[in-house]
């Protein structure tokens, strides 16, 4: 289902979700609100990215919104006024959540504003990332909490591990030859790229 969100006033406008004409959204899956969805995503079954509190949210190319995953986000304005807490920059512009390019979003991963996730990052499963930003090419692994805290570039998040420090963040271990998952994401993005296309081809 794609929608507008309802205009309430901590989001006036009522938007269109705006979705590259490449890109698969599920008709299980809701995408509604101020959303933007770039080329070659595939959004999966009873995924949500609902940009109807803290908006916008973006998805970059070639990423992926699996089963179960939210992106969601924390009001963006109060009565005609930004919260600019609840805001990220990315490239010059604001936003609640920014997913970069080439990003998956595992099965019931829950990205929540505000938050920004870098290209090339693979999200696990039941992971949960909120108001942090997870650098590229990085690996947050099943059900690991990234809370409050910048993750540089390259780095890695133990399954099950919470990080809500600066200095935990810090600490990280960078992703080496060695590390199992180093190439994980590239084969989960070639995966849903393909689904994407296959599946419009099909409509």
């Amino acid at each position: 289902m794609i929608e507008k969100n309802v205009p309430t006033d901590f989001s006036p406008v009522a938007t269109q979700p705006s979705v590259d004409a490449s890109s698969f959204v599920h008709p299980l899956a809701v995408v509604c609100g101020n959303v933007r969805i770039g080329r070659n995503v595939m959004v999966c079954p009873t995924a949500v990215v609902r940009g109807d509190e803290g908006q916008p949210l973006h998805v970059g190319d070639d990423s992926n919104v699996q089963d179960g995953v939210v992106i969601h986000a924390l009001e963006t304005e109060s009565h005609g006024n930004t919260v600019e807490s609840n805001l990220r920059t990315v490239g010059g512009m604001r936003y609640a959540v920014y997913v970069g390019c080439r990003v998956s979003l595992a099965h019931q991963a829950q990205v929540h504003g505000p938050a920004v996730v870098l290209d090339d990052t693979f999200i696990g499963m039941k992971a949960l990332v909120f108001k942090s930003t997870v650098g590229r090419g990085c690996v947050v692994e099943p059900g690991a909490i990234v809370l409050g805290v910048s993750v540089a570039d390259g780095r890695y998040v133990e399954a099950g591990s919470v990080i809500r420090t600066q200095a935990q963040a810090d600490a990280l271990p960078h992703i080496t030859p060695d590390y199992p998952f180093k190439n994980l994401n590239r084969g989960v993005v070639h995966v849903n790229t393909a689904l994407a296309r296959k599946y419009r081809e099909r409509q």
